[in-house]
């Protein structure tokens, strides 16, 4: 005698108005159980862009993305940044994008950077992209996350 397999769905083929359509219900009737997101439930990554590693305690950054720098993000430096401000070198001003390759040397060092619109500050770098650099910035007293694209920095000096 055969008996056929048990299955807890019924499994039908859609009409052909919907073509390949399969209709899964629960034998017995009741609700569809739960069943996971197609692809696991992650997004989508990011579109053709970088991203430097989340704040402290976040994820790290764009899996695709270049990892120049390092993907882990290490923290802000234990201490305070040296209390002298440095001077603008005019002949170290380029009048070219900051190449991110050139603030590699200054990775989780103290880093004095002078921004186009001509601010100025102490910055920790952790990050550094092909467009882009991440680390801690100092303001107010304190050490704070920051990013910024190569393209608005005008200059700037390790420590």
């Amino acid at each position: 005698m055969y008996f056929q397999p048990y299955y807890p769905y019924n499994v039908q083929q859609a009409s052909p108005q919907q073509q390949n359509r399969i209709i899964i219900s629960p034998i017995g009737g009741g609700a569809v159980p739960h069943l996971p997101p197609i692809g696991g439930g992650v997004l989508p990554s990011f579109p053709g862009g970088e991203m430097p590693p989340a704040g402290p305690g976040g994820h790290q950054g764009h899996p695709d993305g270049p990892n120049i720098g390092g993907g882990v993000d290490h923290g802000p430096p234990p201490t305070p940044p040296p209390s002298f401000t440095p001077q603008l070198n005019q002949s170290h001003v380029s009048t070219f994008t900051v190449d991110s390759g050139s603030m590699r040397p200054c990775l989780f060092r103290f880093t004095y950077v002078w921004l186009e619109n001509g601010r100025g500050f102490w910055f920790y770098p952790t990050f550094v992209g092909r467009h882009s650099i991440a680390g801690y910035r100092w303001r107010m007293n304190r050490w704070s996350y920051y990013g910024t694209d190569t393209n608005r920095i005008r200059s700037f000096q390790c420590n």
